[in-house]
């Protein structure tokens, strides 16, 4: 991963390249970003440019021995902590990072904006609750202890550190107060509040925008069978995140964006039957569908409150969906659509945490259809 790789951010990128050209690089950072944003590939990309052996002026050259390893995710100093969980064969307490490098690497190399659904998915924890153990610690400072074997810099990156069990977390401070010399701590998090304290005021934060418009527009656009229509759309949906953005290029939504409008239809003509069966169409669909689904009536019931409302300077609703936002008012008016949206995301918020997906989209349901007939 280099810093061409990534749409737009050139602020970001400036800081972390000006950084380094006057030796004045923060040995723990926090590169903190929501869910979606760059915040993974930009520590990926430092982390190249760290170590390049030819730099160029704004990027890592990406062709010596240290770049083309990056690239691979197979440098011998660049260090890994990611959250994982137990299998088969590995007890939760000796789950460590480094027993699971091979499919780490894969998943980075297929999945660079991915989130913890994603890696669990990809190595089939749907069902279990990943976390960084304590043993993780110790194994942060033997690593660290060993001398850089090529580059200049040692690098510890940490994925999603607010996943740290307490202990692990406590167990680094010391070392990442004072690390040895040339290595430098990339932590990336999507939420700084849930770090501890002690962790937060040792790291110099680095904050990763979400991505404009006009990032999600161009990179979308580049994907193969992608009208410019279709790309105008995926950029409405993905508000900036990226993850959503390259899902919906691959077929994830134009299914969902369907069924959201055939289930509220359902919901109006209160047919039973038709959202028994919906719902079991829904709960086959996974956990991430399911989340999708539900974000996408979020998004859907907050474009027609700001139609409604007249307010065009907030409205991002694209062509193609304007006739159905305006006849989707027509049933929903502001009181109803603020009845739905807490019930919407109480759903999501269940669904987070495991909830029966057929059961709570039934009762969504019926309560959604009770809302839409009523008279307000």
């Amino acid at each position: 991963m280099r810093f061409q790789d990534i749409p737009g951010l050139d602020e970001v990128k400036n800081k972390l390249i000006e950084a380094v050209k006057v030796d004045h690089v923060a040995h723990a950072q926090l590169f903190l970003g929501a869910e979606g944003s760059a915040n993974l590939p930009m520590a990926l990309a430092f982390a190249t440019y760290l170590n390049c052996e030819n730099k160029q002026e704004n990027d890592a050259c990406g062709e010596c021995s240290s770049c083309t390893k990056q690239a691979k995710h197979i440098h011998p100093d660049v260090h890994f902590v990611f959250p994982t969980a137990a299998t088969p064969k590995i007890k939760r307490e000796d789950a460590t990072s480094e027993k699971f490098l091979k499919e780490w690497r894969e998943y980075l190399l297929k999945s660079p904006y991915g989130n913890v659904s994603d890696w669990s998915f990809h190595f089939g924890w749907e069902n279990k609750q990943l976390l960084i153990p304590r043993q993780e610690s110790r194994n942060i400072i033997t690593n660290l202890s060993l001398k850089a074997f090529e580059g200049k810099y040692k690098v510890m990156l940490i994925w999603l550190p607010e996943l740290m069990n307490s202990n692990a977390a406590n167990g680094i401070l010391k070392v990442l107060e004072e690390p040895p010399e040339k290595t430098i701590f990339l932590m990336v998090s999507n939420d700084e509040n849930k770090l501890l304290t002690t962790i937060r005021s040792r790291v110099q934060l680095m904050k990763i925008p979400s991505f404009t418009d006009e990032n999600i527009l161009s990179t979308v656009s580049k994907a193969e069978g992608v009208s410019t229509e279709r790309a105008q759309e995926i950029t409405y949906l993905a508000e900036g995140n990226m993850r959503e953005a390259l899902h919906l290029v691959q077929g994830g939504q134009d299914a969902m964006g369907v069924q959201f409008k055939q289930w509220m239809r359902l919901c109006f003509t209160y047919d039973f039957q038709a959202l028994v069966k919906m719902a079991d169409e829904f709960q086959s669909g996974g956990k991430e569908f399911q989340k999708g689904l539900l974000n996408t009536g979020s998004k859907v019931m907050r474009d027609t409150l700001i139609h409604q409302y007249g307010v065009s300077e907030l409205e991002r609703i694209p062509d193609t969906e304007k006739d159905f936002v305006a006849n989707f008012g027509k049933v929903f008016n502001a009181e109803k659509i603020t009845e739905v949206v807490p019930k919407i995301e109480e759903a999501n918020y269940h669904i987070e945490r495991n909830a029966n997906p057929k059961i709570l989209f039934l009762d969504l349901s019926l309560a959604i259809a009770q809302i839409a007939r009523s008279k307000k």
